[in-house]
This record gives structure tokens, sequence and C-alpha cells, in this order.
């Protein structure tokens, strides 16, 4: 059973990661974990008596709000709560306290709302950019326009390096959700023109599962992001699979070129991250 870290933080759109962790939960066996950080301010004329009898009441109502939170959405879908945890941690670094949880207590995932923001540079400040670029553990983005829906499809962009680990990874997420694949690759000028039965014989030698093949020449006017936004417009996949090397970012890597500044990276699907390494 696979373990889901559940990051909210009470707003509307942090809603959207939850209800995708319960169509997993409701596809497959996850355990959810509902998590919130929060830093308690108290006067420091206060003496120490004071502060503590604070806390320990601030610590009551925030593990209530959240217990209420979850509870409430699952009523809203007609769910019983069952094999889940609602767990709060004091911190003033909200990220790195979801990161050193998550691999502590040795998660399989976490799961995030994201809204996008705007710019490259302004996504790649947000908590959902951070944790991509730094967490040991994947990270899956969801967009805060999500509503719930099976997931029966899954996109996987590739640059078919490490190709077996990766489809190892990709092939065990998707499996239990009985989900279909389809691995996207987009060739460059600058790479050596590979057959297409040569990278699906790959694909069968690495992995049993059947994975659908979509070998796209780049469409050089565009950046990569927005060849890859065209191609999950065409597809229409329940959710995006990349894998990231964190020395360099994902997001670098992928959109910091040329007129990529112009640009808007806005999750349009859930995504999610592995890391390279």
């Amino acid at each position: 059973m696979k373990n889901i870290l559940v990051t909210t933080d009470f707003s509307d759109n942090s809603k959207a990661g939850l209800l995708f962790a319960l169509q997993l939960a409701a596809q497959s066996k996850f355990q959810l974990t509902f998590f919130h950080v929060y830093h308690v301010l108290t006067p420091t004329a206060w003496d120490v008596v004071r502060i503590k009898e604070y806390e320990k009441e601030q610590v009551e109502i925030i593990q209530d709000k959240l217990n209420k939170f979850v509870e409430k959405i699952y009523k809203k879908l007609g769910l019983q709560q069952s094999n889940i945890s609602c767990i709060i941690k004091s911190s003033v670094l909200p990220q790195s306290c979801i990161m050193e949880y998550a691999a502590d207590n040795k998660f399989d995932l976490i799961c995030i709302s994201t809204r996008g923001a705007g710019t490259i540079e302004r996504f790649l400040g947000t908590n959902t950019g951070n944790l991509i670029n730094h967490s040991d553990v994947p990270v899956i983005a969801v967009p805060h326009k999500y509503k719930s829906k099976a997931v029966t499809s899954i996109m996987y962009a590739s640059d078919l390096a490490n190709l077996e680990k990766e489809l190892k990874n990709v092939v065990g997420f998707a499996k239990p959700l009985k989900a279909k694949v389809e691995l996207l690759h987009f060739t460059s000028p600058l790479e050596t023109i590979i057959d297409p039965e040569i990278i699906k014989v790959a694909v069968k030698r690495f992995s049993k599962y059947d994975i659908k093949l979509n070998i796209k020449n780049t469409d050089l006017v565009k950046t990569l992001v927005s060849n890859i936004e065209a191609a999950l417009k065409k597809s229409k996949p329940s959710m995006l699979i990349m894998f990231t090397e964190q020395n360099r970012s994902l997001f670098q890597k992928l959109f910091l070129s040329g007129k990529s500044a112009a640009y808007s990276f806005e999750t349009t699907v859930p995504l999610l991250v592995f890391n390279k390494s």
C-alpha cells in the first residue's frame, strides 16, 4: 500500500490536492495522511507559562480545524473516512517541514494544489515549485481547478534517458490504477534520429505494460512547454508524469530558453514529478 502526504492550508484552492488524492484512493490502495503546517505567533511580552498555554490551545483549535476540513470534503463527496490520518506540525518553514516529514516517515508521494504563477520565475518561487525542485519524495502538483474524475490515462513525457528506471516508476504508478500509458518524446535538431521501432523494442524489453508511443518532431517556433501543452490538448490524458534532475531544475531545463519567459506555466492536468536520481 502506497502512502500519500496530502498538504493543505485550508484554502479553497488547496481542496484540489485533496480531491485528487481521494480519487487515487478510490481506484487503488492508497493510505492518505492530510497534513497542515502552522506557526503560532505570540507577543514577546508574554511569559513562558502563558505562551505554552496559548500554544496548547491553538494546537487543539488547528487540529480540530484540519479534522473538520477533511471531514467536510468526504461528506460532500459521500465518502466514508477510512485508513486516513490528520497531522499538524509547527514550523516557520512549511516547505522544509513537508519535505522532512515525508522523507522521515517514508511517504511514497506528496500531493499539493497549485494555482500556477504567471511567469516561470514566479512559479519557481512557489511552494509547489520549491517542493518539486528539492523534495526526495515524488510530488504531485494538482491544478486548483481540478474536478474529480477517474485516472484512466497517463502521459509520460520522456527524454529517453534512463528509460528502464523511469518506466519502472511510471508503470508502478499506472498499473494499480489500470491506467493507459502514452510515452511522449520530442525529437530535436541536435538529437540523433532514432527509429521509433527501436524505442518500441526498448519499451517492451523494459516493461511488459502496454505503452503507446508518441514520437513528435519539435515545433521550433514554440517552446517545449507549448509543445507539451499541445500534446496534452490532443491526447487529453488524466495526468502527466515527468522526471527531473534536481541539481538543475525541471523548469530551468524545459522552459528557460529564448522567449520562454513570455509564456505562462499553469498545469492543466495533475503533474507527477519524479527525481531522476
